[in-house]
């Protein structure tokens, strides 16, 4: 092909996928939506994204389908979610977990979170809580660590499962107190909790979504929240930061990611109608009410986030040599 008619031909083409561009975003959707979740019904995620997709699927004009997906770490949905067609009809809730703790706690993983999935938004977080039962005798912070440093041994605390935000929570502010404090893990926060309010075992983190009927209900005592603020739901309990512990904030972060390779007009129409969804009052009453601080930002805002969760939480695992695999 002669050079002149070859570059009138490129740039038609160029033309032509300028235009299709948008096209593509005012197409879509034109069929139901998968949401998957990495978890099993009935947990805070499956929450969250079963109420969000009740204010998100009106405005897409489609069903959203939330498709429970547990299993390996959250690493079975993040597969799954990475595998898919880029074509805007997948989506993934990944926490914490999926794109900042896992590809440091496993040597092989079967997906790269920053690889294989493009972020959309970050839906919520569920802040941290160091809560206590009567094991402890102890009722405040200062306390706690005075109790844990008279005792040769240390303390054991419970956590909701080995790699989790709840047992990274505690590794943390066992560095930025320098106390010795032993990893107890359970299957899930409901029997740690259990164990807690019970006596068998004195403290844990917890996130208020799972702990709020346990702190209510007086079976466990609220210490401290790992939060830049004060929770609005347990306004007399002290950010660690105010106790002198700047260092200590962590929560379960909750986002939306798609295939990589999905196309930048459909993520940004995602983005806008799932951060509208999350500004409705009615929406993010419920997401308050049930333990969940609301966000809705850009992708280029989570992006930002994960990059600075990811040197920040690779940092602790490695130091403290944390392995799960």
């Amino acid at each position: 092909m002669p050079f002149g008619r070859f570059t009138r031909a490129l740039a038609c083409s160029l033309l032509t996928m300028t235009a299709a561009a948008p096209a593509l975003a005012d197409d879509y959707p034109s069929k139901p939506i998968r949401w998957i979740v990495p978890y099993a019904a009935g947990g805070g995620s499956d929450f969250l994204a079963r109420t969000i997709s009740q204010g998100l699927s009106p405005r897409l004009g489609q069903t959203i389908v939330v498709d429970n997906k547990p299993g390996g770490n959250t690493a079975i949905g993040a597969s799954e979610t990475a595998r898919a067609a880029p074509d805007g009809y997948t989506m993934l809730s990944a926490d914490n977990g999926t794109l900042v703790f896992n590809p440091a706690l496993y040597a092989k993983l079967s997906y790269d979170p920053e690889k294989d999935l493009a972020p959309v938004t970050l839906l919520g977080k569920f802040p941290m809580i160091l809560v206590a039962g009567p094991a402890l005798k102890a009722t405040d912070v200062k306390g706690f660590i005075a109790e844990v440093k008279a005792s040769a041994k240390g303390m054991d605390y419970a956590s909701a499962g080995a790699g989790s935000p709840h047992h990274l929570a505690m590794e943390l502010l066992k560095v930025e107190t320098g106390v010795n404090l032993v990893h107890v893990p359970y299957r899930g926060a409901a029997p740690s909790l259990a164990d807690v309010a019970g006596g068998q075992v004195p403290v844990m983190m917890v996130d208020l979504a799972a702990g709020a009927g346990f702190i209510k209900g007086g079976k466990v005592r609220a210490l401290a929240v790992a939060n830049s603020t004060r929770l609005p739901q347990l306004p007399d309990v002290p950010t660690f930061a105010e106790l002198g512990y700047k260092n200590v904030e962590a929560a379960a972060q909750v986002g939306i990611v798609v295939p990589a390779a999905t196309p930048k007009p459909i993520i940004d129409k995602l983005n806008h109608e799932l951060v509208e969804t999350i500004k409705d009052p009615a929406i993010r009453q419920k997401l308050v009410d049930f333990g969940i601080e609301p966000v809705g930002d850009t992708p280029a805002e989570y992006a930002a986030l994960l990059k600075d969760e990811r040197a920040r939480w690779h940092k602790l695992i490695r130091d403290l040599n944390i392995k799960l695999d």
